[in-house]
């Protein structure tokens, strides 16, 4: 199973292929190069744009498949208003003008003020971008990726990257997020049904 010639090898093997991939795919290249321009603080590309085009290039399915979005977030404390992160969505929306998906962006400095209402219950309240990502419904999904100062790619992975190359969706059980994890489970399973859904 070819798919599988990643799974289980030590992190540091895994994370070198996690990066050649992802910034050999045209969509995740450009969002990324996109993305440094835009220059937000604490920036990092997470999540389905990443994983997915893991995926789709261990499975010769072509770029973008499977991908709905790009998931920007930053992180800007210094002004908690939705009018500040709204002017930035603004902003990101004529920079990554002509990208062929839409590009999601979040200030995750603000999560802990709608996610009650949107959710109906509480999450914490993040320090940084890289920490908002270890509360994902799903391991697996919790992955970043941003340009270093010296522009070199950097990683956040704080589950590392073995249930990716498995093809193994794994619940975080962070936040109480059963459905969120069930719901992207079912989805990821429409378009690449090797993957395995550990149930929550």
């Amino acid at each position: 199973m070819s798919h599988l010639r990643y799974a289980g090898l030590p992190f540091e093997e895994q994370r070198e292929a996690f990066l050649a991939i992802v910034s050999a795919d045209p969509l995740v290249g450009d969002a990324l190069t996109r993305a440094r321009a835009l220059a937000l603080p604490d920036w990092l590309v997470v999540s389905g744009a990443l994983y997915n085009s893991v995926w789709n290039h261990l499975t010769g399915k072509p770029p973008g498949y499977g991908i709905k979005d790009v998931d920007l977030f930053y992180f800007d404390d210094s002004d908690l208003s939705y009018e500040a992160e709204d002017a930035v969505i603004r902003r990101a929306a004529a920079h990554f003008e002509g990208l062929p998906l839409p590009v999601e962006v979040r200030n995750q400095a603000r999560v802990h003020l709608w996610y009650p209402v949107k959710f109906g219950r509480e999450c914490p309240r993040y320090v940084s971008s890289s920490e908002s990502v270890s509360y994902f419904a799903s391991k697996t999904h919790a992955v970043g990726v941003r340009y270093d100062a010296d522009g070199a790619l950097e990683l956040v992975a704080p589950f590392g990257l073995d249930d990716v190359f498995s093809f193994r969706i794994t619940p975080n059980r962070a936040l109480d997020n059963q459905r969120t994890h069930e719901a992207k489970g079912r989805r990821a399973r429409e378009y690449w049904p090797e993957i395995e859904v550990v149930p929550w």
